[in-house]
């Protein structure tokens, strides 16, 4: 029962592992991140302080002032631009240690991940904090997808699984063979808006959701709730596959009763299976 440290970010996963701690009687402090962790979540029973993502090295002293032996980094962030960040001085010398080359999603990552180690903490995955958030293999509700999307799938596990090794994205829609859209900078949300304006007539497409190749398991999994759902839904797809035992699903029971209701399929995969 090591004192977790967690880095929250937005949606409600970092308040999964703050009710898994509080259940488990497990000692935890958050530190919730500005314009991403959502306020509504953390009131005066959560051991927590707000910080800035410029304030980033000075938060994690505060996690080891906290003595936090352990850290979770959980939660979407925003992506912001150098002149966002505005960083004090312990963030601005991480910066200048790491160099702007590191500045890419995978990068920065485990740029911070080294930083938080540096500091006498070990960083974990959600997978070794709450395993049952990891999506399991097979169909997860009522509906089941067609041969052609499974076709789709199979276009789109080689598209993903590249975009992912590139360092790019981790997600892909295609329609009938044809990639609609790939995940850059945007995240899952636009990805499926933009998406819908280049939709054929015919079958309604899916989602994939990849962890990349080199990912570290310990930050950044592809995750799906019940948003994803309901924004596949107005985007006219069938159904969502997540990578199984490597991705995330929030509240996996709503996503269930939500994409029953909708109609839409929950898929995880083992995309060695679509090679």
């Amino acid at each position: 029962m090591r004192k977790l440290g967690i880095i929250a970010g937005g949606g409600t996963i970092p308040l999964s592992i703050i009710r898994h701690c509080q259940n488990v009687g497990r000692p935890f402090f958050v530190l919730t991140i500005e314009g991403n962790a959502n306020p509504n979540l953390f009131d005066e029973s959560i051991p927590h302080q707000w910080i800035r993502i410029g304030q980033a090295g000075s938060g994690f002293k505060k996690l080891h002032d906290e003595k936090v032996e352990e850290v979770v980094m959980i939660g979407t962030i925003k992506r912001p631009t150098l002149a966002d960040l505005v960083p004090d001085f312990r963030t601005a010398a991480f910066f200048a240690k790491v160099g702007m080359k590191a500045l890419g999603d995978d990068g920065i990552l485990r740029a911070v991940v080294k930083e938080i180690e540096s500091e006498g903490m070990e960083v974990r995955g959600i997978h070794e904090v709450v395993p049952e958030l990891l999506i399991r293999q097979g169909v997860l509700g009522k509906k089941k997808p067609s041969k052609q999307d499974i076709a789709d799938i199979t276009r789109a596990v080689p598209v993903v699984t590249e975009l992912g090794r590139l360092d790019v994205g981790q997600a892909a829609v295609v329609q009938e063979g044809l990639v609609l859209a790939v995940e850059g900078i945007e995240g899952t949300d636009e990805l499926l808006r933009r998406s819908a304006a280049y939709k054929r007539k015919g079958s309604g497409g899916i989602l994939l959701k990849l962890r990349k190749p080199q990912q570290d398991m310990r930050i950044d999994l592809p995750t799906i709730g019940v948003k994803t759902i309901e924004r596949a839904k107005e985007a006219g797809l069938n159904g969502v596959a997540l990578h199984a035992g490597n991705g995330l699903i929030v509240d996996e029971a709503e996503v269930i009763k939500t994409a029953d209701k909708l109609g839409l399929f929950v898929l995880g995969i083992n995309p060695g299976d679509y090679l």
